[in-house]
């Protein structure tokens, strides 16, 4: 069951352009940022620090004494933006996280009802941003059907879509870099 306080909203088209929802101006931390894989999460860490943005990754190549530092500041408002992948980030808990961004569209519904779980708790408003790709598209009516089952709206147009048998949805994506290559 999502909370009744979130607000969703979806996005597709590239992640470079979905980077600007994450700029400073227009954030309100704290923010769970959730990508598919540590890799794309180090790479998403790289570019957003580049940016100035308050930032730590977790992921499961830092030791426990790493997790529990980035755990601590993010914790304590000195990170605003906390990205970490669906397995190491079970299990922990955050009191008044204000958005959550599926950076990375998730693999099944009980994921993004995982995902999504951790803002708007406890009668406070929370926001949930889902980025979706071509590959992801066939999969957004299944997300849409947890929506309305726990009293949010979504677009008609996404309701409009076929439904399709879930299945565990991991596409390979591209590296995270709005770098120019030499």
């Amino acid at each position: 069951m999502l909370p009744q306080t979130t607000s969703t909203s979806f996005y597709s088209g590239s992640k470079q352009q979905g980077k600007g929802v994450i700029h400073p101006v227009s954030l309100n931390p704290p923010v769970l940022l959730f990508v598919q894989s540590k890799e794309r999460a180090k790479e998403l860490y790289k570019e957003l620090a580049f940016d100035d943005i308050r930032v730590d990754v977790i992921h499961s190549d830092l030791s426990q004494i790493q997790r529990e530092n980035v755990v601590d500041n993010f914790r304590a408002g000195k990170t605003w933006v906390l990205i970490a992948t669906d397995v190491v980030a079970r299990g922990m808990d955050f009191k008044g996280v204000n958005c959550v961004i599926n950076y990375d569209f998730p693999d099944s519904a009980s994921t993004y009802i995982h995902r999504i779980g951790r803002t708007g708790r406890a009668n406070r408003r929370g926001e949930a941003i889902t980025f979706y790709t071509e590959e992801d598209f066939p999969y957004l009516r299944n997300i849409a059907n947890v929506i309305v089952s726990s009293g949010g709206e979504v677009p008609s147009w996404i309701m409009s879509r076929s439904k399709l048998k879930w299945k565990k949805h991991t596409p390979k994506r591209e590296a995270i870099s709005t770098g120019t290559k030499d």
